[in-house]
């Protein structure tokens, strides 16, 4: 054979191969929060694709509200955008009722679904079919100074009420020294700043709705949550807290500004890495405060990554899934960023791991959290809806939203307590009339 022809040949072959490569090889476009352990997933993503060289990510990371809004639009429409995205015990019924999430259940054996946390796999299933894969699951509690807890001269108790909590914020705060006793989630949104007050309220005996689904804003139990809340942040958080969500929360305690912080259980590994929190050597945890009604103002939340119906690659999507939601990627973590920095709060064999009880002092604070949250019975009186800090209803994402902002208009100064509950009151009475609650 000329040598021509062998080279021309050649030349085919390869290119043959190339194309083949390349027809082979599947993207996926990765939507999640901007969140320390979202972050540290996009890092260690290299280990997914060296595992799966036929598979290339791209990663869509943004702040809460607005990765809220763009999954839930791209969803509704079909858009196809994403084919993982970032959700929660909120969207799974509703998104899965209406064919718009694909089952896992199908993970692997590898996955050991039965190993996750009955409380978080029976919010992300729907008749017993998973939706959603857990990436970490958390409650609320109390994080603290030691040091100036004790220069106050008082103890924190394992369960404080929130008078304790009013006593420390008072006696902590130096403005002189850009130290402020308590720090709270003000930024509005369902998520952000109503997602603290919905479950501070329950321990307040507040309620969202009756039985009847009559709006509660004019009872007398929110106005003293509202009331306490702002004289909370008002007298002794820092300026602008109405714009301050759970990372701007996060870089406040880090940087030593915060005597308390009440807000996510997952923050504490962040908190007390010593290679980014200044104060990491002297924060204690307690349980989110009551006011002795029986019930805490604590939440139950995961974030967890789904596979939307409209995804045009849910094979790769699905490898995606199992991986960094799988065993293997605690221990993954655990190798490269230690054993406190694994995502907490979904598999019942992270805490019977002595290496991981060991390396997270906040371990056993954390899952005590999970534990005493109710989201079938959240509140004092009955109400006809489960959630802690939302409302399971489809409706409740666009109403929390709006009173959120409501609420972080009066925390900025605009308008009063009064004017707020009664504008929360009358929004949502509209609301549930337009869908037929009322």
């Amino acid at each position: 054979m000329p040598t021509l022809i062998r080279s021309l040949l050649g030349a085919t072959a390869l290119t043959a191969i190339a194309w083949s490569a390349a027809a082979q090889q599947t993207n996926i476009t990765i939507a999640t929060v901007n969140n320390g352990d979202m972050v540290r997933m996009q890092r260690l993503s290299d280990h997914f694709t060296q595992l799966h060289p036929e598979i290339t990510v791209d990663w869509v990371i943004l702040e809460e509200n607005v990765l809220r809004q763009n999954v839930t639009t791209d969803i509704a429409t079909g858009g196809g955008q994403y084919d993982v995205i970032t959700i929660g015990q909120y969207e799974v019924p509703f998104w899965a009722e209406r064919g718009w999430l694909m089952s896992l259940d199908d993970l692997g054996e590898e996955y050991d679904v039965d190993d996750l946390l009955p409380a978080i796999r029976s919010g992300l299933s729907v008749d017993g079919t998973l939706y959603a894969s857990p990436f970490y699951g958390e409650s609320s509690m109390v994080m603290y100074r030691t040091d100036l807890m004790e220069a106050a001269g008082l103890d924190m108790p394992d369960e404080p009420t929130w008078e304790f909590i009013r006593e420390a914020a008072a006696a902590m705060t130096d403005t002189a020294n850009g130290v402020y006793g308590i720090c709270l989630r003000g930024k509005p949104g369902w998520g952000e700043n109503m997602a603290f007050l919905t479950a501070m309220a329950n321990s307040f005996g507040a309620r969202w709705f009756d039985e009847d689904w009559e709006p509660q804003f004019d009872t007398e139990a929110w106005a003293n949550t509202l009331n306490f809340y702002m004289d909370l942040l008002t007298n002794y958080g820092p300026p602008g807290a109405a714009n301050n969500g759970f990372n701007e929360n996060l870089a406040l305690f880090q940087t030593g500004h915060c005597g308390m912080w009440i807000d996510a259980t997952v923050a504490a590994s962040f908190v007390t890495n010593p290679e980014d929190s200044e104060v990491a050597e002297t924060v204690g945890f307690a349980l989110a405060p009551d006011n002795g009604l029986g019930r805490r103002g604590n939440w139950l939340w995961t974030w967890s990554l789904a596979i939307p119906s409209s995804s045009d690659a849910p094979e790769a999507a699905r490898e995606f899934i199992a991986w960094a939601t799988g065993p293997a990627y605690l221990t993954l973590v655990a190798e490269t960023d230690g054993w406190a920095n694994v995502p907490p709060g979904t598999r019942q064999s992270l805490y019977d791991n002595p290496a991981y009880l060991e390396a997270a002092p906040f371990a056993e604070m954390t899952l005590r959290s999970m534990e005493v949250a109710d989201p079938q019975n959240p509140t004092v009186d009955p109400v006809p809806y489960v959630g802690i800090q939302f409302v399971a209803i489809p409706e409740f994402q666009g109403i929390g939203t709006q009173v959120g902002q409501i609420f972080a208009a009066a925390l900025a100064g605009h308008t009063s307590v009064e004017e707020a509950l009664e504008q929360a009151q009358e929004l949502t009475t509209e609301e549930m009339e337009a869908a037929g609650y009322l």
